[in-house]
């Protein structure tokens, strides 16, 4: 018989039990996180229309999606990320939901992009939104639900880089290249990847010398937030919404102490075509190698190609995947590498049902109990217990049952804990999972 070689495609890859352990506790952050600022989960197909997730196509999406004809003949694509889709599940249901809408959505999506460190072919995003409303609120929000969001997870070193698309489009406006709108916000998102020399060169061949210099300070930081947003209005022709919108949303930063989490950096324009507003990035202070971890920003238009309802948006995505290197990289993941806080060890097949009793009684208190299927030599099941990373076992033979005793094992240390009655038992185990004396 010939053996089919079990491999896995490039850009995709398994999880095991301890990766995914990991990745569903950083989901139980998030979600709790989410809810407690009144957010509200939703899912969507993984298979779209084409036409619905590229609207009227052009740009890099095109080229990185996974399209094919399936058995109806149609023309159908895998979601490349959360926002399109959510886009249409709004306007298909916009009359079950109330506006504003605040929702998130944790799940996989596919692009066909170069693999590099961090990031894949087949990947979680983790997105938050909300829509039906354009103010400043809004996006408050969603800036500081970044914050809290990689706060809880243990992140304590980032900065969000900030900045306005509408305060960029006005400024191409006063230098009358706005048709080139869509070009120079690519170039300039490549700044961090092919450097300000090659983008000064392409900017130059795009619109002018004269032109290049001015985007180029343009998108230059100062030395605070504030000089920053003075360059940036003066250059976009004096104040108007969009930079009061950015004062706004700075004074608020600091009257709740999240400032410093901030800088306003010009450069950040993202390369979506459909960010109508304020865009951010977040960088690790400790990994910068890794990339932005949360991106995002405000989309007014991106209903518009699926419902004549003015639907204005504002959201953020966080790239799991790259987060969960990153902390791995910084030695910051969950020490606790435990599958299951304890084992019964099945030393006597006539007693299964009295080891399934504990095990209840195990469950009801909150700890997860795992009931070896097997009567075999203890080796053999403390081989199993090691791969798992159990740290505590229960041992339950003939001489304890007839006693209404257990035998707790620390499997950390190897101590002893005989025939204790099953009350004390479970109390022991508790004590021993909490690291108590």
């Amino acid at each position: 018989m010939n053996i089919i070689e079990p491999k896995v495609l490039k850009g995709f890859r398994d999880s095991l039990p301890a990766e995914e352990t990991e990745k569903k506790r950083l989901f139980a952050i998030l979600e709790k996180t989410f809810c407690s600022f009144g957010f509200v989960p939703i899912d969507t197909p993984v298979l779209e229309y084409t036409q619905v997730l590229l609207g009227k196509g052009g740009g890099e999406t095109d080229k990185q999606i996974y399209r094919f004809t399936d058995n109806g003949d149609r023309d159908v694509s895998m979601r490349f990320d959360l926002t399109v889709p959510f886009a249409r599940f709004v306007s298909a249901n916009l009359d079950k939901l109330p506006l504003p809408f605040k929702r998130y959505h944790i799940a996989k999506v596919w692009r066909g992009e170069n693999t590099q460190k961090g990031r894949y072919r087949e990947f979680y995003q983790c997105d938050f939104d909300i829509v039906g409303v354009d103010s400043a609120a809004a996006d408050l929000e969603i800036l500081t639900m970044i914050c809290q969001s990689l706060k809880n997870i243990g992140v304590d070193g980032f900065k969000i880089h900030l900045a306005s698309r509408q305060v960029f489009n006005r400024f191409l406006g006063a230098l009358g290249i706005q048709d080139k709108l869509t070009d120079i916000l690519r170039l300039v998102d490549k700044l961090a990847k092919i450097g300000e020399d090659e983008v000064a060169k392409q900017l130059t061949e795009l619109a002018g010398s004269d032109a290049a210099g001015k985007i180029l300070s343009y998108i230059r930081m100062e030395e605070s937030f504030e000089k920053t947003l003075e360059k940036i209005t003066a250059l976009a022709g004096g104040e108007a919404e969009d930079t009061e919108r950015l004062k706004t949303l700075y004074g608020a930063l600091k009257e709740n102490g999240l400032a410093e989490s901030f800088v306003l950096d010009p450069s950040i324009t993202r390369g979506l075509d459909y960010y109508t507003g304020i865009v951010y990035e977040t960088f690790l202070d400790s990994a910068p190698e890794f990339g932005s971890v949360c991106s995002g920003g405000r989309y007014n238009n991106l209903a518009s190609l699926y419902t004549k309802t003015l639907l204005p948006g504002v959201g953020a995505s966080i790239g799991i995947d790259r987060l969960i290197s990153a902390l791995e990289a910084l030695g910051k993941q969950n020490d606790n590498k435990a599958l299951c806080d304890t084992i019964i060890f099945n030393t006597d097949e006539s007693l299964l049902g009295h080891y399934t009793k504990i095990a209840l009684m195990l469950r009801e208190k909150g700890i997860s109990c795992d009931l070896y299927p097997e009567t075999k030599k203890l080796n053999k099941q403390f081989g199993y217990v090691e791969k798992k990373h159990i740290p505590v076992g229960i041992i339950c033979g003939s001489d304890e049952y007839s006693t209404g005793t257990i035998t707790v094992k620390d499997l950390t240390t190897r101590e002893n804990y005989d025939k204790l009655p099953l009350d004390k038992g479970i109390e022991k185990i508790i004590s021993l999972l909490r690291h108590e004396a």
